[in-house]
């Protein structure tokens, strides 16, 4: 039975907040018997001479028993074995498929980075991919962000570059070889550890805590001091340079490397605002709806610079962000996202005060059209806003001029 909007407003209210975490599994690995990680594009054979670089520094698991001719091992690395798992000297006897040995190199693992938004994808709790549907994330908060929990799958051994601008890179828990590690005292044990030194390298500091987002209101992700080495990864692996956008004057949303076509809308909240809650609602009342099919959304806190007389200054404010976009080509490029963007308007206008959201603004970009509109039930407070924004700017100049004039001032 359909719940009328006011009662499913109410129903909401009287639910939990739960900020959910999510889980970012990393998707290369460095396993003996990954095809790809072998410069042949196979795995080595009996005949094979197995070659890895003496100077470069790996961790490789090892799933099964092989027979091989030759090996050359790095100076500084470590087999994880597989029970049953190990190596034997080629004896001679025949081995279909294998007739002429070659020479097989271990590819390099340097490159695979932290930040390359390419390299993650959503898993359930399980483990079990989760499926692309119809929300996106941005790109920073495609790489684990503060409150996640990062997943290296079971039996497979891994090397990543964790150069980093931040200090610290915090994250909820990691597990590594099926072990949760959920506390900042078992990671500290896991980094004194062999293996950790072999797995992650680089200039960044990985740093586990065990806490959620403890705000309602939802958290940051807290990778935009790495927004540019996220965007030149991600560039990299596309061919250095951003698609070209169907609308004459694409958006650029917050954490996005690329502008995109269709509408983008920026929510003020109060204390009463529950992002998870929000999120649900827009999914289950609007973007379930039929004529949306096309549509994907992208919804979460950010932060953005506050601007002074054109000046960035070092503070942020927090609002909720949604970026909507549409599968729609020509002309309609972001037509379908646009409708709903005004759907979530109204709705904004109408509700947003038993929501918890203070006011809004949506800009808009087709395959026709750019505009901007203002949530219409606080355009009185805007103006005014935007008023003794202007008389402030007005009594600074003219305190300055009053100073020079002076002599007080030089």
């Amino acid at each position: 039975v359909p719940v009328p909007l006011l009662d499913w407003i109410t129903l909401v209210s009287l639910l939990p907040a739960v900020v959910a975490a999510r889980y970012k599994q990393w998707i290369p690995n460095t396993n003996f018997e990954t095809a790809s990680n072998w410069d042949k594009g196979r795995v080595p054979c009996a005949r094979d001479v197995v070659h890895f670089e003496k100077d470069k520094v790996i961790s490789v698991f090892v799933r099964s028993p092989h027979m091989l001719t030759d090996m050359y091992l790095p100076l500084n690395g470590e087999f994880v074995l597989a029970a049953g798992a190990g190596f034997t000297a080629f004896d001679g006897s025949w081995d279909p498929g294998c007739d002429s040995g070659e020479t097989v190199r271990f590819a390099d693992a340097e490159q695979h980075t932290w930040f390359d938004p390419t390299l993650w994808q959503d898993v359930f709790p399980s483990g079990e991919l989760k499926p692309s549907g119809r929300i996106f994330s941005v790109d920073e908060e495609r790489i684990p962000c503060h409150y996640d929990d990062v997943v290296f799958q079971a039996e497979t051994s891994f090397r990543v570059n964790i150069d980093s601008s931040q200090q610290v890179i915090h994250l909820r828990s990691i597990s590594v070889m099926g072990q949760e590690l959920s506390t900042p005292a078992s990671w500290a044990r896991y980094l004194q550890g062999p293996s950790a030194p072999l797995q992650f390298h680089g200039n960044g500091t990985l740093q586990v805590t065990g806490t959620g987002c403890p705000d309602k209101s939802g958290c940051a992700c807290g990778n935009a001091l790495d927004g540019p080495r996220i965007c030149a990864a991600l560039l990299r692996a596309s061919g250095r340079q951003c698609p070209v956008p169907a609308c004459q004057s694409p958006l650029q949303p917050l954490g996005h490397c690329c502008g995109v076509c269709g509408a983008t809308i920026n929510l003020d909240f109060t204390p009463d605002f529950d992002l998870q809650n929000y999120r649900d609602r827009l999914v289950q009342e609007l973007l379930s709806q039929p004529k949306y099919a096309d549509v994907k959304m992208a919804i979460s806190k950010v932060h953005k610079a506050q601007t002074f007389l054109g000046i960035i200054s070092r503070s942020s404010t927090s609002l909720i962000q949604i970026v909507l976009v549409d599968d729609r080509a020509g002309a309609q490029t972001g037509t379908s996202a646009e409708e709903l963007a005004a759907e979530i308007m109204e709705d904004v206008a109408q509700h947003g005060e038993a929501l918890g959201i203070a006011n809004g603004k949506m800009e808009v970009a087709t395959g026709s059209t750019f505009s901007e509109q203002m949530g219409s039930h606080t355009l009185s407070r805007i103006t005014a806003g935007t008023v003794m924004g202007i008389l402030f700017s007005v009594l600074f100049l003219g305190g300055i001029l009053f100073l020079y004039r002076k002599g007080k001032l030089r």
